[in-house]
């Protein structure tokens, strides 16, 4: 299906660029076609296969809604990989896809630049799987068929880490005693692919504004802040693993280790037991008992009893945690001249949105209840001290950029 021969059209010597972003039951897909520059935002097309592992997988893509599939059972992840392949080939129309960039959570301290894979990095980025364990294995497994089956196709690494690299080291280390860090224990920062999108798309439409004390919040399942200054990260609130932070969807956010030490040593769960109830089953899921989604708990807020009781305080606990860390990187940079929400919950959600903003209007924030509605670009009302914005991320595009220029530079050489 794919090869690494010169394109039909493109940048010569470049084909299509397939970028693959792999979670623990989903792969979301993108087709960039690079002959154009710059590289266009917009995708060719895309789309992904969900419920991987599950009852019910679906794959769905521009086009096409989504429709039920049966995947191998006992190699899933494998199957739903190989679909996305075929599903691509088909509609390919005499192109070819000539890369693939991989959208790979950890790069540790290791890596901070996009990076060509092959055996070697591959074996490296392995190493780091205990710290991402809902992503990086899955995909590596990933650039690890793609290396066998086709071993002559560039597979590109592009880390979510690697945005986080100007964080000072204040805001990198632990307190822990310093051979941690000397052996790599430290704050390494998560979601900069979408974080490096925002350093591009806000002062192409905000201008200055941007470029001053500025709060992003990514919220998604996964979720984290992360503070600006000149459009380059200061301080960040996940830090070493997925763990920390934000209350997510499924997962605990930040949490005094004490708590896990009881879970452990009283209640006697075991590691493997511990890392379920800390990714799996906590967060919003957890508290609610309904769903790791907000649009959904909302509408169990007026339910009589406890429905209605674990649904309003599991919402209550999202907000208070949100803004209590949007208050700390405030103090960080000093001040705050913009707020932006992205990713599923932030760009969609505009009741979590005016709750958030609601509980700083001591910032001077003021919402424009319409255009919050609307989920308009700027939502902040005229008089709003701070700008308060909503902006799509876009991922996959950083990811596309960063495999051509990488194949620019191979070819430079």
């Amino acid at each position: 299906m794919m090869d690494a021969t010169t394109a039909r059209s493109g940048r010569p010597g470049h084909g299509l660029i397939l970028v693959l972003n792999c979670g623990s039951s989903s792969i979301k897909f993108a087709v960039f076609d690079p002959s154009a520059t710059p590289l266009p935002r917009q995708a060719l097309w895309n789309g992904k296969v969900q419920g991987i592992g599950g009852a019910d997988p679906d794959f769905g893509e521009t086009g096409v809604a989504p429709f039920s599939i049966e995947l191998d059972t006992a190699h899933p992840y494998r199957a739903a990989l190989r679909l996305i392949r075929d599903r691509v080939s088909r509609r390919l129309d005499g192109r070819h896809v000539g890369t693939v960039a991989h959208r790979i959570v950890h790069g540790g301290s290791k890596y901070s630049m996009p990076v060509r894979l092959d055996a070697n990095v591959l074996a490296d980025l392995k190493g780091y799987i205990p710290l991402a364990p809902l992503h990086q294995p899955f995909a590596l497994e990933a650039v690890e068929i793609l290396l066998r089956e086709q071993p002559d196709l560039p597979q590109m690494a592009c880390f979510d880490t690697a945005f986080h690299h100007t964080l000072p080291q204040v805001e990198k280390i632990l307190p822990l005693p310093y051979a941690a860090w000397e052996r790599g224990l430290r704050r390494y920062g998560f979601h900069g692919l979408s974080y490096e999108y925002m350093a591009v798309a806000l002062p192409e439409r905000h201008g200055d504004a941007a470029c001053g004390r500025t709060v992003v919040a990514h919220l998604g399942s996964g979720a984290s802040l992360c503070a600006m200054q000149g459009l380059k990260s200061v301080a960040t609130t996940m830090g070493f693993s997925a763990l920390d932070g934000l209350m997510m969807g499924t997962r605990t956010g930040a949490l005094d280790p004490g708590a896990v030490l009881y879970l452990m040593e009283v209640e006697k769960l075991s590691l493997e037991q511990v890392g379920r109830v800390l990714y799996h089953e906590s967060g919003l899921l957890g508290v609610s008992g309904i769903s790791a989604e907000p649009r959904v708990i909302v509408g169990h807020e007026n339910d009589a009893g406890e429905t209605g009781e674990r649904a309003r305080l599991a919402l209550a606990l999202y907000v208070r945690r949100i803004v209590r860390e949007i208050g700390a990187l405030v103090a960080v940079l000093g001040g705050l001249d913009m707020l932006v929400f992205t990713a599923g919950v932030g760009e969609h959600n505009a009741f979590i949105r005016e709750r958030i903003c609601a509980a700083l209007g001591f910032l001077g924030i003021a919402l424009d209840t319409d255009a919050n509605a609307r989920h308009a670009a700027k939502i902040s009302s005229d008089h709003s001290q701070v700008i308060v914005a909503v902006e799509p991320t876009n991922e996959e595009w950083i990811a596309a950029s960063h495999a051509l220029s990488c194949l620019d530079r191979e070819k430079a050489r």
